[in-house]
């Protein structure tokens, strides 16, 4: 295990810790990393840190300088003190949300094979930007490719190769707004899919569902124009 608790296992709801230091804007760090970061366009995670009876609110978390998260109190109020022993709570049902719609627009992706120019994660809904001129002529067959991926239940994992691998192979990066994760000389890389089944392979450095039918069914919302060569294609948990 790293001191990225987040990446290692997406499905810890809480976890001990223990505090080694503050930001002068009154941020927590805490180790090992068990709040995602905002970044990627999925937002930080909230909940709460327990220490000595003693609550602090999490409204989110953010990337600090030295790439562990920090912990941003939802209020004014005593912080636990550094060195101190705390339990990390997640709020899940939001964090469980974001996996789903997280895997949710890597296949969307997948059902629409154009160059992403922009996206951003909800607790619920989702959307992406593609470079298309023109929209789509069919979103009901769009929608049900969307969600027979889904119901294929393909499994997700994970795979690492180093950032000279990934520059020989520029065509892994689907998303043309967001550099990919590239920490330590390697990148991790999400698989949707095995062997014959795999169906997307890009770099993230997100949480994710173990499996896609994890996600649930899925409805295709607005198709925004967002200018000439640009469309905005919305999703949501049904």
């Amino acid at each position: 295990m790293s001191d990225l608790l987040y990446r290692d296992d997406a499905y810890a709801r809480e976890a001990p810790g223990r505090v080694v230091g503050y930001t002068d804007e009154g941020g927590v760090i805490v180790t090992p990393c068990l709040f995602y970061p905002t970044g990627g366009g999925q937002p930080g995670d909230s909940g709460w840190l327990e220490w000595d009876g003693k609550k602090l609110p999490i409204a989110t978390a953010v990337k600090g300088d030295d790439g562990l998260s920090v912990l941003v109190p939802a209020e004014p109020a005593a912080l636990p003190p550094k060195g101190a022993h705390v339990v990390q709570v997640l709020d899940w049902e939001r964090r469980h949300r974001h996996m789903r719609i997280h895997t949710a627009l890597h296949l969307l992706s997948v059902v629409i094979p154009l160059p992403v120019t922009g996206g951003k994660i909800s607790a619920g809904t989702g959307r992406l930007d593609f470079m298309m001129p023109e929209p789509p002529e069919d979103r009901d067959a769009l929608e049900a490719a969307l969600n027979d991926l889904v119901d294929r239940d393909l499994a997700v994992s994970e795979d690492w190769i180093t950032t000279a691998e990934l520059d020989a192979n520029p065509g892994l990066v689907k998303t043309l707004s967001v550099r990919p994760p590239r920490g330590g000389g390697e990148v991790r890389l999400v698989r949707i899919g095995a062997g014959a089944e795999q169906v997307d392979l890009q770099p993230c450095g997100g949480t994710h569902v173990a499996r896609t039918g994890e996600i649930g069914a899925l409805r295709l919302g607005r198709i925004e124009n967002k200018g000439k060569q640009n469309r905005r294609v919305n999703i949501a948990l049904d």
